[in-house]
């Protein structure tokens, strides 16, 4: 299909009666939604001002000089409008934390302090004899426990054997399974 003079008149004055793309494809026959629009783009016809009317690429030029009038219009508005006071200046962004490097322990957490001596000293002794797998080696038998930055080229997974049920190896699991409190016990 080729766009005749024919064709380009009746897409422009459908546009400028406020016709839908979809309308015009289907009046035009032959043509599609996102042709119609693409041409209207093409043509410079795409700017439609608010009641259905249109202004055509001849009458660009004097669109251009009605704009300085528009915000002059707005501008006396404003002025008996309440002033607001200056947006308040933005604090600098806190910087990120530091990243650990892999195979060191964490700095403790919340939940920490519940965690026993034994069972961190278990962790350091286990991943100095993980596999260091990759995301892409991991199996559901090999244990999931990330190890470093993920956003480092020194990351890596745990990689022993699961303990069964659980997706990490038994030192993994005395971690990130922690026996309720005795706080929470009493609240029962």
């Amino acid at each position: 299909m080729s766009w005749t003079e024919e064709r380009v008149e009746t897409l422009k004055k459908m546009w400028g009666e406020g016709q839908s793309a979809s309308q015009i494809a289907k009046e035009l026959g032959g043509v599609t939604r996102n042709a119609v629009i693409g041409k209207v783009h093409r043509l410079g016809l795409s700017n439609r001002a608010g009641g259905g009317s249109t202004k055509t690429a001849k009458e660009k030029p004097a669109a251009k000089a009605e704009t300085p009038a528009k915000p002059q219009v707005q501008a006396k508005p404003k002025a008996d409008a309440p002033q607001k006071p200056a947006p308040a200046t933005h604090s600098p962004i806190p910087a990120r934390k530091q990243i650990i490097p892999a195979g060191q322990p964490l700095p403790p957490q919340p939940s920490a302090n519940e965690i026993s001596p034994e069972a961190l000293a278990s962790v350091r002794e286990v991943e100095k004899k993980a596999k260091k797998l990759t995301l892409m080696e991991l199996t559901e038998r090999t244990c999931k426990w990330p190890i470093g930055d993920p956003a480092t080229e020194d990351f890596w997974f745990c990689g022993l054997s699961t303990q069964q049920g659980k997706p990490y190896c038994e030192a993994h699991v005395g971690v990130a399974f922690q026996p309720m409190s005795s706080r929470r016990d009493r609240k029962r």
